[in-house]
């Protein structure tokens, strides 16, 4: 596993309640106009939730500390996951209600995200560089989807419960992206959907579409990924026992999504592999 030591998993009151504040604005405005109020308090709405989502992103951003550098042969996004040796039998069948709450958090940091996300491909288009904090908070959005994938529908890896927070903790599902020193400025305008092309067809095929990737490909129908995992689960119900090979393919198809979604979230150049790295760690 990565070699990070874990931060305090306490994130900022006023920065989450301001984040929260600011999606819940932006909500707002289609429903302004819905029912024929003024176009100026519809944009008057956007940009305040705008200013809202990324005031209070930066400041959750900041509580998050660098990562060390990754490997020099290894890609810049790292994902990790230790199988618990002891899974219950049947658990899994109700770890998708148990992650509610996490559910309903994480839609609204991914609407969080997506503003970040647009917020710096701008400054990204005009400085080349990724603001810190922003930076921060769409890699702790990441880690913390990657453990309830891991726990409740993505792997099935863990009976222990993720905790509720963007940064590092001893949690055994980990996700990591070393911060670029300077991004290419016009880069940004393609890469997330030229470039990526290739990476999101195959992805797309995997998890029955691009949003599956992000639910472990089991929530949106069939899907590979998601017959995998169901095949895992089968066994682990009979026989008490998490195949190894299964784990390590299920791994392996996780960790080429989350290096190409950190392509297309801006947050590195390299482009991703095609590459099913399997097993638990990543490989130096």
């Amino acid at each position: 596993m990565c070699t990070t030591t874990p931060e305090t998993t306490r994130m900022s009151a006023p920065h989450m309640l301001l984040l929260i504040v600011g999606v819940l604005l932006g909500a707002g405005a289609p429903t302004a106009l819905a029912y024929s109020g003024p176009p100026l308090v519809a944009v008057a709405l956007v940009v305040a939730a705008i200013a809202a989502i990324l005031v209070g992103a930066a400041g959750l951003g900041r509580s998050i500390q660098s990562p060390e550098a990754p490997s020099a042969t290894g890609y810049p996004a790292r994902l990790e996951g230790t199988l618990d040796p002891k899974l219950t039998r049947w658990m899994w069948l109700v770890k998708w209600l148990l992650a509610i709450p996490h559910f309903v958090v994480l839609c609204v940091m991914w609407i969080a995200f997506v503003v970040v996300t647009i917020a710096a491909g701008v400054a990204i288009l005009f400085t080349g560089r990724y603001p810190a904090s922003l930076f921060q908070f769409a890699v702790g959005v990441l880690r913390w989807n990657w453990r309830v994938a891991f726990y409740a529908n993505g792997v099935i890896g863990s009976d222990s419960y993720p905790p509720f927070t963007l940064a590092r903790t001893a949690y055994p599902a980990t996700f990591e992206v070393a911060y670029p020193s300077a991004l290419s400025h016009w880069k940004v305008l393609v890469k997330s959907w030229l470039f990526a092309l290739p990476h999101l067809a195959i992805i797309a095929l995997a998890t029955g579409g691009t949003w599956g990737a992000w639910t472990g490909g089991a929530a949106n129908g069939f899907s590979l990924l998601g017959l995998l995992v169901l095949i895992a689960a089968i066994v682990l119900l009979f026989t008490g026992v998490y195949r190894l090979g299964l784990f390590n393919l299920v791994m392996g198809a996780h960790r080429w999504l989350y290096r190409v979604f950190a392509y297309t979230a801006l947050l590195r150049d390299e482009y991703p592999p095609f590459r099913l790295d399997q097993g638990a760690l990543e490989k130096a």
